[in-house]
Parts: structure tokens; C-alpha cells; sequence
């Protein structure tokens, strides 16, 4: 099946019964949401949406046959339709992964396939690393490691320079001072607690990375929603300054170590501007029974018809193998 047949077959996919929607609480003041469709009895798979802060979207379903897979998605911490929205309370990777640890319970799963995307690549080498022994494998997508030269590629010396007209529009409400550092003084103005003060800064950091984010993107595009840009904007300058929360700079390349008998594909745009092909190289190269799909003609959004097909023939091929 060529790619846009196979982007229109799961275009066409809908939540088939039984879809329930449930709200667990995990603690530390925090509920979050999740949601269950396709198959009672399929192959459980977990989907983590990216941002981090970005919310979990009904598009996620479509890379998922619902005859053949128990679809679980949830929003993390802050984001999404859990609750309190854009809080940053308690809201840690550990955190993310003790709160999948307790919906996989809660739902009564024993192993799972792990889906991911961008940050969520993140969060699911973040979860393997302590709980291999629940994952059936891993389809993972723009990969991201959350490492100071990713971080410094986008926020930083890099992406810059390929669209400095975007990059002009990014950090025109900071001073020339703040520009020293774009990510710690946008992390900063996210702290105000007023959300109508804070809303320029939002939408600012929010659209840079929508003018990035795919190979059509464009800079004269929609503006980005200011209540889902919110959630975004603070939920990651929060991680990002805080450097993914994990112990030591590449902590995940070398936690691989401890996961590569699990199956894995990457699946990674050639001309991603978020997160460009070099982590998930290496990434590869460190993981055995991981197998790299570089798309050619993709950049970072999953939506790509490229991305699209590529995931769902990952995705098929686990069915197959599980179930």
C-alpha cells in the first residue's frame, strides 16, 4: 500500500466500542485523563503525546488498527484535559513515569506496546529504562533525547540560522540581554502567574515551533491556540531549563544499554528541524533491536504522509508479532 493510500485508509479509522474515558488520580493534586478504543481483547498499546505539555489528540488513533489493538491514550501532568491545567507542581519526568506505572495498573495491563513521539520518545525511554518488564516494544518518532546540544541546537545555534526570519519573530518580545539565554528568560516570563500577562509569551514560544514543525509549515500559518499554547509554553520551558529532569546529560543514550533486547522502530523525518536525525542515529547504533526508518521527504510532524505511513506499517507489524 503506497503512502497516501495508507494515510487515507487511517484517516478513515474511528474509535470503535468499547471507548470509555476515565479520570485517575495519581496524587500530589493532580487527575488526569485518559481514554480507551479499538479492540477490548487487542494488543494494549500506551501512546504518549509529545511537548512535553502538548496534550493527547484523537489524530493519535489513526496510527493504530482498532481491530487488532486496545488503544490507551492519557494526557500528562498539567496538559490536556487532566487537571489542574498548566500546573507545574509536582510535574517531573519521574513523575510521568510513576503516573504510567499507575494507569497501567489501574487498567489492569501486564505488558504494553510503547508509542511515543518527540517527547514523548523521551518519557518512554525514561519509562523502559525502569520498567523493560511491561514493554512489549517501542514504535518511537522524532527522536529526542532531551540532551544540551538538542536543546541548544533549537533554542539556541542552529535552527537559527536556517530560518532566521521565524527566529526574528521568536525572541522580539525578549531584550537584547535576555537573548543571551532565550530558553532560561522565556522559562522565567512563563512563571508569571497572570495567564492574560503571560499570553504574548506563550503564543511567542508556541509558534516557533509550529513555523518548524513539518515541511509545509509556514510562518503566515494559523496562530497557535492560546489555552493549548499555555499548557505547552510552560510545561516545557519548565522541563527544558531543568534539562528533561534527568540525572546527567545523555542519561538516556546510555540507559539504552539496559532495554536493547526489546524491539524498537524509529521512525525519523530526513529534514526534521525539532529534533534533526543525529539523536536517533545514535540512538540506533547504541540499540541493536532497534531499526531505524529515516523518511526522506518528512520533517517532524506526525502528520506527514510519510511519518503516517511509516508508523502505521510499525504498528501492523507488532499486531502481527503480538497478537
Amino acid at each position: 500500500m503506497d503512502t497516501h493510500r495508507r494515510a487515507h485508509r487511517q484517516s478513515l479509522y474511528r474509535p470503535i466500542d468499547p471507548y470509555t474515558t476515565g479520570m485517575l488520580d495519581v496524587g500530589d493534586g493532580h487527575i488526569l485523563y485518559y481514554e480507551e478504543c479499538g479492540r477490548a481483547d487487542g494488543v494494549p498499546v500506551i501512546g504518549l503525546h509529545g511537548g512535553p505539555g502538548g496534550g493527547a489528540s484523537p489524530a493519535m488513533r489513526r496510527f493504530f488498527d482498532p481491530t487488532r489493538y486496545r488503544i490507551i491514550l492519557f494526557d500528562q501532568r498539567g496538559c490536556g484535559r487532566s487537571h489542574p491545567y498548566s500546573s507545574l507542581h509536582a510535574n517531573t519526568t519521574a513523575h510521568l513515569v510513576s503516573d504510567m506505572e499507575k494507569l497501567r495498573t489501574h487498567l489492569g495491563v501486564d505488558r504494553w506496546l510503547v508509542f511515543g513521539g518527540s517527547w514523548g520518545v523521551t518519557l518512554a525511554l525514561s519509562y523502559a529504562r525502569q520498567h523493560a518488564d511491561h514493554v512489549l516494544a517501542m514504535v518511537l518518532r522524532g527522536i529526542f533525547l532531551c540532551t544540551q546540544k538538542e536543546l541548544n541546537w533549537f533554542y539556541r545555534d542552529g535552527a537559527n540560522i536556517l530560518f532566521p526570519d521565524a527566529w526574528a519573530n521568536f525572541v522580539e518580545p525578549l531584550s537584547v540581554q535576555e537573548r543571551e539565554d532565550v530558553l532560561g528568560s522565556y522559562y522565567a516570563r512563563m512563571q508569571v502567574d497572570n495567564v492574560d500577562a503571560r499570553r504574548r509569551d506563550v503564543l511567542a514560544w508556541a509558534a516557533w515551533e509550529s513555523a518548524l514543525i513539518s515541511m509545509s509549515a509556514r510562518l503566515d500559518g494559523p496562530a497557535p491556540d492560546p489555552y493549548r499554547a499555555d499548557a505547552l509554553s510552560r510545561i516545557e520551558t519548565h522541563y527544558f531549563a531543568h534539562r528533561g529532569f534527568l540525572e546527567q546529560d545523555g542519561a538516556l543514550l546510555d540507559a539504552a544499554k539496559s532495554f536493547t533486547h526489546l524491539p524498537a522502530t524509529l521512525v525519523q523525518g530526513r529534514y526534521d528541524m525539532v529534533t534533526p536525525v543525529r539523536a536517533a542515529w545514535e540512538l540506533a547504533k547504541a540499540w541493536p533491536n532497534a531499526h531505524l526508518d529515516i523518511v526522506p521527504d518528512a520533517g517532524h510532524a506526525a502528520g506527514e504522509p510519510g511519518i503516517i505511513d511509516a508508523l502505521v506499517r510499525a504498528t501492523d507489524a507488532y499486531a502481527r508479532r503480538f497478537g
